[in-house]
């Protein structure tokens, strides 16, 4: 099974989970400084590149995102068409 995170860069996660979720949604889910005290994607990734229990949560959180929204689409059935 292909490794999701493969090729994502940590920028790329960071940028994601705030669009999805605003930096005070992130900040609740995952409660470090750097996403509820003046939160910044270039702080943030400071931070996590120093500490990897803090990327290891936002992986996972970034995991969990990417499962909602594969819930979320709609399912696309290529059934064939009736016969009449």
């Amino acid at each position: 099974m292909k490794d999701p995170l493969h090729g994502v860069t940590l920028e790329a996660m960071v940028t994601a989970l705030s669009g999805h979720y605003g930096w005070d949604g992130l900040g609740q889910r995952i409660a470090i400084r750097c996403f509820t005290l003046e939160p910044s994607v270039p702080s943030s990734l400071k931070f996590l590149r120093k500490t990897p229990w803090a990327r290891e949560k936002v992986e996972s959180l970034y995991l969990f995102m990417l499962r909602e929204q594969r819930r979320a689409a709609p399912t696309v059935h290529n059934f064939p068409p009736p016969k009449t």
